[in-house]
């Protein structure tokens, strides 16, 4: 018994690879190439439907056929086929959608095509707008249609509806992004012919051809209205089908539609089965390898681009129709803002123009960069694009701003410690050249090195009249104190060599020095030949290299050292000179007190 079972088990294995073989070597059937995945949200590959794709060495070309479910999708690529219902597509009348993802008729149409042997392949759709399914994944169902067609039939029952072109503008805008997005930017979208197929009955004085481009043309918008705006760029995002779409109408094969795959062709309606064979002759004629950067594609080549397409589209984040492009770009245009903005905002200003305007360009470029990942669709971006250049050029204006306000600040502070400081050198105790130009030269350095931005230039400008300014009066009045000091000074010594050090050359010295600067240079000079004499050029020399020098600032150090050296003298006078005798080489003043041993006069 147990024998016998394994045998059992051994054969319904042999039985299932031999009806697993003789299904994939029978392509006289379709074979679904797209899956949904369990979630119904992304798409997966079918490797059955690429095998049958991918055995084929010549060019390919492929039809495929959208549109709303059950609206008789499958039955009408039957009927391209000449296949009835049971040997072709599934065809359903159920609520749920028969036909899931994307599925091709196994064995490809030969033709002829300019000469060049071409296999078609006929591939039907998941119809949109089903029930238990997300916009997003119905918008990648048509897109991926869209890119892998040569011929792209909107199956439509009755009209057009302002629905129907909003989802087929959105569907190329989306085939248009994932195939830059593979292809890369720079590379044209190539469009598949557009079939616009109105299945409808009578059609009121018009041809369908009017009708469909009554439907497309751009509606009047004399007052601004936003959602005229909206509806005429909806149409706009059709220009990349040009004029390469047409459009046909078909009638009802038969009223009652649930009974059609039963029906021979003598029983449908006369008119349906002429009107279907001219649109077997208009798909024909109309067909064209399927083309990628101006080359056809062999069964492997097409697998290749479709597994890089479907990639491209599972990975990257759409919107869907039933949220505006705009909307999801407006997204994408907040985040790249705010990276613009974050990396202006972490700028210490002030700084240079040249160095804030290379630091705006590199983060626009980023920015930029960023957004041209992200965003979504190339005409809808478009609008998107501009407003965050607007909106990067709002923030630019305000940094600027703030730039200009904080270089401002920095260099009015800079200009008026610069300003304190000259007015501090014009009232120096003891007047010294060196003194103002090191307080001159190091004010400019620190200017120059500290005032930054854009109101450096002005600054500047008053930098240099202050500083002229400032400098000439100096220059001005130093001549002046200088020759004070220098009488006042001879006046001093006079004072100390008489009263505190009794010694006598000094007292001569001072007096020589005051009777020459009071005397002799009015005399003999006058107050400007005076300045250019080259006596007083040797005395500024003098003066400036006592009171100003690299060890010695006597401005800052005068009475501290005036009062060292009033001590010394002090302490010498009370104290010094009882314990040491003093032996002076040089005359000093004599008391001529009288002495204890001097004899009486009589």
């Amino acid at each position: 018994m147990e024998v016998s079972h394994r045998v059992f088990v051994v054969s319904v294995l042999l039985l299932l690879l031999a009806s697993g073989s003789f299904s994939i070597d029978n392509f006289h059937q379709p074979f679904p190439i797209v899956e949904p995945d369990p979630g119904h949200t992304k798409l997966r590959l079918s490797r059955k439907g690429l095998e049958a794709i991918s055995r084929i060495n010549t060019p390919i070309a492929a039809v495929a056929v959208i549109g709303p479910y059950r609206s008789g999708k499958s039955f009408l690529l039957n009927q391209l086929l000449s296949l009835s219902c049971y040997k072709g597509f599934g065809v359903g009348h159920m609520r749920d959608t028969k036909t899931k993802g994307i599925w091709v008729w196994g064995t490809p149409v030969e033709m002829d095509i300019d000469g060049v042997r071409t296999s078609v392949f006929y591939l039907d759709t998941e119809g949109f707008e089903s029930v238990g399914k997300s916009n997003v994944y119905d918008d990648r169902i048509f897109a991926l249609a869209t890119v892998m067609s040569s011929v792209l039939i909107y199956n439509l029952p009755e009209t057009v509806r302002e629905a129907d072109i909003s989802r087929l503008s959105f569907a190329v805008e989306l085939a248009e992004e994932f195939y830059g997005r593979v292809k890369g930017q720079d590379v044209a979208f190539e469009p598949a012919k557009l079939l616009w197929l109105i299945q409808r009955d009578f059609l009121e004085g018009k041809t369908v051809k009017e009708m469909v481009d009554e439907a497309l043309r751009h509606v009047p918008n004399t007052d601004g209205d936003k959602n005229i705006d909206q509806v005429n760029q909806i149409r706009d995002s059709l220009a990349v089908m040009g004029d390469n779409s047409t459009a046909f109408s078909l009638p009802q094969p038969h009223l009652m539609r649930t009974k059609l795959c039963d029906l021979k062709d003598e029983e449908l309606d006369p008119m349906y089965v002429k009107k279907r064979e001219q649109l077997k002759e208009l798909v024909a004629s109309v067909i064209r390898p399927k083309i990628v950067q101006g080359k056809p594609l062999n069964g492997k080549e097409f697998v290749s681009f479709l597994e890089k397409i479907l990639e491209a589209l599972n990975k990257g984040e759409i919107p869907s129709t039933g949220s505006l492009v705009e909307v999801f770009n407006k997204g994408i245009v907040e985040r790249c803002l705010k990276l613009y903005g974050d990396r202006m905002g972490k700028l210490r200003l002030p700084m240079p123009e040249q160095s804030l305007q290379d630091i705006h360009e590199t983060s626009r470029e980023e920015a930029m960069k960023t957004f041209d990942e992200l965003h979504f669709g190339r005409h809808h971006a478009k609008r998107s694009f501009e407003q965050l250049d607007e909106e990067i050029k709002e923030v630019q204006k305000n940094v600027l701003m703030a730039n200009e306000y904080q270089s401002s600040r920095v260099c009015e502070a800079l200009y008026t410690r610069c300003e304190d400081n000259m007015d501090q050198l014009q009232v120096l105790k003891l007047p010294s050249m060196a003194k103002f130009n090191a307080g001159f030269l190091q004010c400019n350095q620190s200017f120059e090195r500290e005032c930054i931005g854009p109101s450096k230039a002005n600054y500047e400008q008053r930098m240099i009249k202050m500083m002229g300014k400032s400098r000439s009066l100096f220059i001005k009045e130093y001549n002046q104190r200088l020759f004070n000091w220098l009488v006042a000074f001879s006046l001093i010594m006079v004072m100390v060599g008489r009263f505190i050090i009794k010694f006598i050359l000094v007292e001569m010295a001072a007096w020589i020095l005051f009777i020459f600067l009071e005397t002799y240079t009015r005399i003999f000079w006058s107050s400007e030949s005076l300045y250019y004499n080259p006596v007083w050029h040797y005395i500024v020399s003098t003066w400036e290299a006592i009171v100003y020098n690299p060890i010695l600032d006597l401005d800052r150090w005068a009475i501290p050292i005036g009062c060292m050296v009033a001590l010394s003298i002090l302490y010498w006078r009370c104290y010094g000179r009882r314990k040491h005798k003093p032996r002076w080489l040089l005359p000093m003043y004599s008391s001529h007190k009288s002495g204890p041993n001097r004899p009486r006069s009589d």
